[in-house]
């Protein structure tokens, strides 16, 4: 008799713990990331390390506690240019640590852009544009005005190419929200 439940028995356990280890589709995840990505920096296919901010609970049961270990990747880093076209990051979870083992995990991107030139390069050129008219004006005088806008309007699309990198950030330590794309045992 206990031939013919050991089998049953061994059967029931085993998919008592397959669905005990399921996490459904559309399980948000919060995430501490464990160091800085940058759009400047990372590239696609790099890996990162975080953990749990809180508690994975599925169905009332616990299947990753707080500060677990996961990981994930750079999906996209684009590199901010100097004048236009923010940097860009996308990362995506792959793998949570349980008591049991890692459970690999589809899930959504997390998406970010660095802040936009167009306002700040504006306020450089415009304002070195009127800077050289000023200046060109009292030198001299009408003409002087317009060979000093041209001159300082280029003077400020140079700064504003030197100082106009805006990558995308995710600080280390930063909490990052995923939602589970697609059901993970």
């Amino acid at each position: 008799m206990l031939r013919k439940i050991l089998p049953i028995a061994t059967i029931l356990l085993a998919t008592a713990f397959a669905i005990a280890q399921t996490i459904p589709a559309g399980t948000p995840v919060t995430v501490r990331v464990g160091s800085e990505l940058s759009s400047g920096t990372a590239e696609v296919g790099q890996t990162f390390a975080g953990s749990l901010t809180r508690s994975l609970v599925v169905g009332g049961k616990t299947i990753a506690p707080a500060g677990s270990a996961v990981r994930g990747k750079v999906t996209l880093a684009k590199s901010s240019g100097r004048l236009h076209a923010p940097g860009q990051l996308s990362i995506r979870l792959t793998s949570i640590r349980t008591k049991n083992g890692s459970i690999a995990v589809t899930s959504s991107p997390y998406h970010i852009e660095g802040k936009g030139h167009m306002k700040s390069n504006a306020t450089k050129i415009g304002g070195g544009a009127a800077a050289g008219a000023i200046i060109g004006a009292i030198a001299g005088g009408g003409k002087g005005a317009a060979i000093g806008t041209l001159a300082g309007a280029g003077a400020g699309t140079g700064v504003a190419a030197a100082t106009g990198k805006q990558e995308a950030v995710i600080p280390a330590e930063h909490a990052v929200t995923f939602t589970v794309a697609s059901k993970a045992r």
